[in-house]
């Protein structure tokens, strides 16, 4: 599967956009099931290697739409992007921090359960999921910190990146671009700071349980990484779960109409209900 088939999946409309910021590109969709709520709340962050010229939040909506379908909301967050004023450092993160928290203004309209909410990204968008279910961990006086973030019961990730200063320049010959040294504004050992700001494996122990899902054909993040994050992980006490997709690739993970998709599924509904999926 490439990314243009993934971008022409199919999609239904979303039932409302609404902007948690001022720029074109802080904004989202919000899916909302047909019956009574309350609604768990599962946030979509697409990838596209921290690009703008790479992707957008379409890539997840036939996701969103999957989901409504099953009884679940869906929250599709847009964010600045290489590419675009503001992306990158800080402004990147910063927006997915504020995009989760707009939860709580769209919960007054809609009835959502804030109780019940799980991240889930693909790609870049996994690396900032799990980034942004370790926000608690992130130092006050970082510029990527941002008060009282509204907590999660966990967090999917997609083949993204948990550890920035690794494998950079594999990630970086897969994207076409320096996406990473220009994502964080050098490299690590001109900026350490911020790689141990926004390096997951930095922020641990997380505190809430988390699931990496990879093909055994993915590239960008090959599954010893995953599995050194794991390790990392579960010494500090975190709840961790890798699940591997047979005949799968980096895209393949991100649709729901290949063979990831019962496995995504399950551990969504798993991570709403507090605990890591079964083996």
């Amino acid at each position: 599967m490439t990314p243009q088939d993934l971008q022409a999946l199919p999609s239904q409309a979303a039932d409302e956009r609404s902007a948690y910021g001022e720029d074109s590109s802080q904004y989202g969709e919000l899916r909302v099931p047909t019956p009574p709520g309350p609604h768990p709340v599962v946030v979509l962050i697409h990838g596209g290697c921290f690009k703008a010229a790479y992707a957008t939040l379409r890539d997840l909506a036939p996701m969103g739409d999957a989901l409504k379908r099953e009884g679940i909301a869906t929250w599709n967050i847009e964010y600045r992007r290489l590419g675009e004023p503001g992306g990158g450092w800080s402004g990147t993160y910063l927006d997915i921090a504020r995009g989760i928290d707009h939860l709580r203004t769209m919960s007054r309209k809609h009835d959502l359960d804030l109780g019940r909410i799980v991240l889930l990204g693909h790609s870049a968008g996994g690396h900032l999921a799990v980034w942004a279910a370790a926000r608690p961990r992130v130092p006050v006086g970082s510029p990527l910190y941002t008060p009282d973030p509204l907590p999660v019961r966990g967090v999917i990730d997609l083949a993204g990146p948990l550890d920035l200063t690794a494998n950079i320049q594999q990630y970086e010959h897969l994207c076409r671009d320096t996406v990473i040294t220009a994502l964080l504004g050098g490299t690590p050992a001109t900026m350490p700071e911020r790689y141990a700001q926004a390096s997951p494996i930095r922020l641990l122990p997380l505190g809430v349980p988390q699931v990496l899902v990879s093909g055994d054909h993915e590239d960008f993040v090959p599954m010893p990484f995953m599995k050194a994050y794991a390790a990392a992980a579960r010494r500090v006490g975190d709840s961790v779960r890798i699940i591997t997709i047979p005949r799968a690739g980096h895209f393949e993970l991100a649709s729901p109409r290949t063979t990831a998709w019962p496995h995504v599924e399950d551990a969504l509904r798993s991570l709403l209900d507090g605990h890591l999926p079964a083996m």
